[in-house]
């Protein structure tokens, strides 16, 4: 009984993230920078811009931009195929890994090869528990939970993904 327990708590921890934040431009990058992180893995739809919306907004690119001139190296990491990321990412001149399954590691493994960067030195940005936070978790990354950018745009497993989520909440209720 009582490794069952721990297994399942085990598990609940690698659902919670290391930082929250509303949106990716709340992430204080000089902070980030003095900690030793020198790269970035971000999901894409709901993390970025919103699943309806194809290209990088102004305000994202400018960011990305200042991302580029503080030296942080960056790759996105979605499930999603390769029409939707190559869209986006390619014009931006962005490494990118479709179709990535995650949470599974060989997605994570991927990304930090494209990176050229050890774990310790990598930031995952995502919004969702079960993908982004648990894989970047389980990999040793620095997770950040974002928080959805449209919700009512998702699609069925995500929705049920964050049905998932809110259980999560109430369990890590004093965590959050």
């Amino acid at each position: 009984m009582y490794y069952e327990v721990f297994e399942v708590n085990g598990l609940l921890n690698k659902l919670v993230p290391r930082q929250q934040i509303a949106t990716i431009y709340e992430l204080v990058l000089t902070e980030l920078w003095e900690r030793g992180i020198r790269g970035i893995i971000t999901d894409l739809d709901n993390t970025l811009v919103s699943a309806k919306t194809p290209l990088a907004t102004p305000e994202l690119i400018k960011w990305l931009d200042e991302l580029q001139r503080l030296g942080f190296k960056v790759v996105v990491l979605s499930n999603n195929g390769e029409a939707r990321v190559s869209k986006f990412a390619a014009p931006l001149g962005i490494p990118f890994v479709y179709g990535a399954r995650k949470p599974q590691h060989a997605a994570f493994r991927r990304a930090l090869a494209i990176l050229e960067l050890e774990p310790e030195q990598v930031v995952v940005l995502g919004d969702q528990l079960l993908t982004d936070v648990l894989g970047g978790n389980r990999f040793g990354l620095y997770t950040v939970l974002v928080q959805p950018i449209a919700v009512a745009e998702e699609g069925l497993f995500t929705r049920v993904n964050r049905q998932i989520e809110k259980l999560v909440r109430r369990f890590h209720k004093n965590a959050w």
